[in-house]
């Protein structure tokens, strides 16, 4: 099936030309006319299947009769409220949605935090049809009256499990009160409870329910390893397998802030360009680091887990768990930034001593077997990359060898050591209260 067999209107399947895709992916193919015939969706799909697009395009489609040119805010209220639980991930479904939209006048923005409110609450108050927001940010601007729900005909809940079950409940059963009940409302995420279904389907009216896999399953195209390493190594291993694959790309991850700080600075130091990204980086800064390792300007990129959902970088080759994560669901989430769009990845993990119950925990989960490997060891033959820079002590690298000036040296110090010795003994034939009397004037008695 070709997109065109979907029922999109002939503006969105040009934007879908432009960027190249062809045929629908799975989750695309079964959600896109549920979601164009006016149903609620409860969508689960492996990450990385194309689940942006299967909202946003048919959201767009069923919109463009709003589509105007008007200046006036009034000819553009917000009609779709699209929730997401990162700032990176809102900033990528706003990208998509006008990337799909470019040819319809629809206005498309987002508010997040770690960025001034202003220039938000100017886009918010000159109109927009499509909002994209972090819950958190969207209550402030709530609070100073700068959002109205009363035309929205959409809602939509990205990686609905997050956003339900990581702290985010009390901030969505109080936007949801403010919208309309008649609405269209669609949840997509990768990962579902049984619980968090049972609290969807209060939000939800009759919904349709699509699944391409089994729940909590993982792309076949990524490959998994784990290396069973020292937890005191693990840096120096870390460095020994990217210039053993000479890799160009990666994304690793880390389960703390400060533990991706280090190990962003450690691998500057060994000549690897790297930066972080976490909660206590500032947004710009998140996003000048996310800008530049998509560009390939760094090579590493070291994250907490809030790079592990909504980050689309386009044929990462490699994901590799520096920690593995407590939580095995967000194993799915982190690896899901590789293997995008039948593309092949590779998905490396690093478990010490302590890590048996977390690995066990991730294999039931996603049901496969990870590849275990027990050494990583130097590279005995080739060169390590040119970019990597041995640290060099000459103290205690490099063995003492005596020098013409050591020896004259030496010399003066055996001189001054055996005139010491003289003075000490002419002195010490001295009564000792003379070493202590004053000296007589000349010619005084």
């Amino acid at each position: 099936m070709s997109f065109a067999n979907l029922g999109l209107n002939q503006l969105l399947n040009r934007s879908i030309s432009d960027q190249g895709y062809e045929k629908p992916t799975p989750i695309q193919e079964k959600a896109i006319p549920e979601i164009l015939s006016g149903r609620d969706v409860l969508a689960a799909a492996q990450t990385g299947t194309g689940k942006t697009a299967s909202f946003t395009l048919p959201m767009l489609d069923l919109l463009s009769k709003h589509a105007n040119t008007s200046v006036s805010p009034a000819k553009h209220p917000i009609r779709a409220l699209i929730l997401a639980p990162t700032r990176e991930l809102a900033a990528q479904v706003e990208e998509s949605a006008k990337t799909y939209g470019k040819y319809l006048p629809l206005r498309i923005g987002s508010v997040f935090g770690g960025v001034p409110m202003d220039p938000q609450t100017t886009m918010l108050r000159s109109g927009i049809e499509i909002l994209v927001a972090t819950p958190g940010r969207l209550l402030d601007h709530i609070q100073m009256k700068a959002v109205r729900f009363t035309a929205v005909e959409f809602l939509v809940l990205d990686e609905a499990d997050r956003m339900l079950d990581m702290g985010f409940l009390p901030d969505i059963k109080r936007i949801i009160d403010l919208l309309p009940q008649k609405r269209q409302t669609l949840m997509f995420s990768a990962t579902y409870s049984d619980e968090i279904r049972s609290l969807a389907s209060k939000w939800l009216n009759d919904p349709v329910k699509v699944e391409v896999a089994p729940r909590n399953t993982i792309t076949e195209t990524i490959e998994h390893t784990v290396y069973k390493v020292d937890d005191f190594s693990k840096r120096d291993r870390l460095v020994d397998l990217i210039s053993m694959r000479d890799m160009k790309q990666v994304l690793i991850f880390c389960n703390t802030k400060i533990g991706a700080n280090r190990l962003s600075s450690y691998l500057d130091r060994k000549g690897f360009s790297a930066q972080a990204i976490h909660s206590d980086r500032t947004q710009i800064e998140r996003m000048d680091a996310l800008a530049k390792f998509k560009a390939n300007e760094i090579n590493f990129l070291v994250a907490t887990d809030i790079a592990a959902r909504g980050i689309d970088i386009e044929d990462l080759p490699f994901v590799i768990n520096f920690d593995l994560p407590p939580n095995p669901e967000d194993y799915v989430h982190r690896i899901g930034r590789t293997g995008r769009a039948g593309q092949k990845g590779e998905a490396i993990s690093f478990a010490g001593n302590e890590d048996g119950e977390c690995l066990s925990n991730i294999e039931k989960l996603i049901k496969v077997k990870l590849q275990s490997k027990s050494s990583l060891t130097r590279p005995t033959s080739g060169r390590r990359l040119s970019s990597a820079k041995k640290s060099e002590d000459p103290l205690f690298d490099k063995p003492y060898v005596p020098t013409a000036k050591s020896d004259e040296l030496k010399k003066q110090a055996v001189k001054k050591v055996s005139s010491a010795g003289t003075e000490k003994a002419k002195n010490s034939n001295k009564p000792v209260a003379a070493l202590f009397m004053p000296r007589s004037s000349a010619g005084g008695k």
